[in-house]
């Protein structure tokens, strides 16, 4: 190999280490420009903090004054006040404690007949059907019913034999159709609840709590058939074989001294008291009521004076409001490593928060929103992965939680990446 060949080879070895020392120079440059440029883009941006509290609403003192004033005197020993929608208790007097609920129970064996047996479908009265006490729609032992027919005498006029022979078609027993209800009202969230016959009847271990009560009614009158049967005045029928008929009339008076008033039902035995479960409709909110106790006779009328009473109440201080109706612009996350450093070409995280949630409110009802956002993200992030969340709270219940996800994808940048950058811009 001669001088002039060795001197070439030298000649390139030096030119390509140069070359890269150029390289490694402006990759260096680039990331300390990278750095001097999250620096000054962040500084003058607070970062998100986390468990910051956003207030939406503030209640008002005179607001607060009327709500905790509450209805008044009320005759019943437990009563509840439920919003449809939300199932949100708008008031209470001892409602979580147990109680004998008399015939309000057919407010249950009405709903599970219905979402269970065919209104069309023939009921056989057994002959333990047809022993039931007053009040009966006295129905004889062997004699066959529309079960649809049979729904309108359980609430319309409170008929017990009718209640037991529709427990017997839909459960094949009493006991089974308990068993049916007690499942139900679990699932309902009835925590109290505890069902042993399906009228009411007063029986050891019948009981439930002027909340569960509520709850069981505003499932109910979300079907569209249970609510035409509550609201109908009078229904006619007959026995299949045509030799007899019935009409039976509505007892509900509060469906016709109220405005706005869907039913529901009433109940009476010895140990339970006069009880009432009713529901009325207003500016499209939909409560819900129930008293448990409400006196014994001659006080009749005690239940219909506390559920006016509480659903006046509820008409007056509440209303359907947005908790949240629309976006809430919270401060970008920045991307960075633990030591603060930049590590990605994407200096910032966007972050969104949308809700549209309505709710029954009043003016003393304060609306706060809890974020629980990280002070930086460090990459790599996909895009769905969960960031953060977002609590939505009324005064100091969380109405819902909602999880925060990234909408990009942020990679972490090393040297591979500068290096292209620095080819891209030479091939520029």
């Amino acid at each position: 190999m001669n001088k002039n060949t060795l001197a070439n080879i030298f000649s390139r070895l030096i030119s390509i280490i140069l070359v890269i020392i150029s390289l490694a120079l402006l990759c260096n440059l680039k990331n300390r420009q990278i750095c001097s440029d999250y620096t000054i883009f962040y500084s003058p941006v607070p970062a998100t903090p986390n468990n910051e509290l956003m207030v939406l609403r503030q209640g008002s003192a005179d607001a607060a004054n009327a709500v905790n004033a509450g209805p008044g005197r009320l005759y019943a020993k437990s009563a509840c006040l439920m919003d449809v929608s939300s199932n949100r208790i708008l008031y209470d007097k001892d409602c979580f404690s147990p109680l004998p609920m008399a015939s309000t129970t057919k407010i249950m064996t009405c709903i599970l007949a219905i979402e269970n047996g065919d209104p069309e479908a023939a009921v056989s009265v057994s002959k333990y059907a047809q022993g039931m006490p007053d009040v009966q729609l006295n129905i004889c032992e062997g004699e066959q019913y529309k079960l649809g027919d049979l729904l309108y005498s359980l609430m319309l006029e409170s008929h017990n034999d009718t209640a037991v022979a529709i427990a017997e078609h839909i459960g094949g027993s009493v006991e089974g159709f308990a068993n049916m209800m007690n499942e139900k009202a679990a699932s309902l969230g009835c925590n109290d609840t505890k069902f042993v016959t399906p009228n009411g009847l007063d029986a050891d271990g019948h009981h439930t709590t002027a909340r569960d009560l509520c709850l069981i009614a505003s499932y109910a009158i979300q079907n569209e058939t249970f609510q035409n049967i509550i609201k109908t005045p009078s229904h006619a029928f007959k026995e299949l074989s045509g030799k007899r008929s019935f009409t039976v009339n509505n007892k509900d008076l509060f469906l016709t001294s109220y405005d706005g008033a869907i039913g529901i039902k009433t109940g009476f035995t010895g140990r339970a008291g006069y009880c009432f479960v009713g529901a009325a409709v207003r500016n499209n909110m939909t409560l819900v009521s129930s008293v448990l106790a409400s006196g014994w006779p001659p006080n009749k009328s005690y239940k219909w004076a506390d559920t006016k009473s509480l659903m006046n109440y509820g008409f007056s201080n509440y209303s359907i409001q947005p908790l949240i109706d629309g976006p809430i612009t919270l401060n970008p996350i920045p991307v960075k490593d633990a030591d603060g450093k930049c590590c990605s070409f994407t200096k910032e995280l966007p972050v969104k928060y949308e809700q549209h949630i309505f709710y029954p409110l009043s003016g003393a009802d304060n609306v706060t929103l809890k974020i629980n956002l990280p002070e930086y993200v460090t990459p790599p992030v996909n895009t769905g992965d969960v960031i953060g969340s977002v609590s939505l709270m009324l005064n100091d219940t969380v109405i819902n939680e909602t999880n925060i996800t990234s909408e990009v994808s942020v990679a972490k940048y090393d040297y591979h990446d500068i290096i292209k950058f620095v080819f891209d811009l030479f091939l520029i």
